[in-house]
């Protein structure tokens, strides 16, 4: 499996690279198992700059990761499907960290002790706590239900989006996620 993904990757970049990386179709061809969940946003999508918190209450914005491809996770500590989720995207973090930045937002009723008990109860030591307690970002981009993961390109736009638990630590996500970042 492993091969076969840096064999598609690596004959994108071959065969066209920054042009073949930034088709959606050449993405869906890396996306298996969890990934085939993905839709790719063609244009990409504008994503407002709402406030999301950290656990002292100071606001942050997405705009903070300008430049970097950011994964940005809606989840919160009632969600079963989080709760598996939420591990492969601290160890997405740990791994791909220096390259992409994964932003875990918990959206709606999620006290900060109640966020630092899930990420102590799931191991999670890479992520920031962010917070959307009145869930004005989540609406604002159309997060109905939990999990949703929304990638976002360095210009602070969505690019593509997975409703639905994933494996984001899988060899599929890192190769779209290396793909898209390969692209420009």
């Amino acid at each position: 499996m492993r091969r076969l993904v840096c064999a598609v990757f690596y004959a994108a970049l071959a065969l066209g690279a920054n042009a073949a990386v930034a088709d959606p179709g050449a993405l869906r061809a890396l996306a298996k198992g969890d990934m085939e969940k993905m839709s790719f946003t063609v244009p990409a999508a504008a994503v407002p700059d709402l406030p999301i918190t950290d656990e002292t209450g100071a606001a942050h914005h997405l705009s903070d990761y300008a430049g970097k491809y950011v994964v940005l996770n809606f989840w919160a500590t009632w969600c079963a499907p989080c709760r598996k989720e939420m591990p492969t995207l601290d160890r997405l973090q740990a791994e791909m960290g220096d390259k992409l930045a994964v932003v875990p937002v918990a959206t709606l009723r999620n006290s900060v002790a109640g966020v630092q008990k899930f990420f102590a109860d799931q191991g999670v030591t890479h992520l920031p706590v962010r917070m959307d307690p009145d869930a004005q970002l989540a609406r604002a981009i159309g997060v109905m239900g939990l999990p949703v993961t929304l990638i976002l390109n360095p210009e602070g736009k969505e690019v593509a989006r997975l409703i639905g638990e994933a494996d984001w630590n899988s060899d599929s996500a890192k190769a779209i996620l290396t793909a898209m970042m390969a692209g420009g």
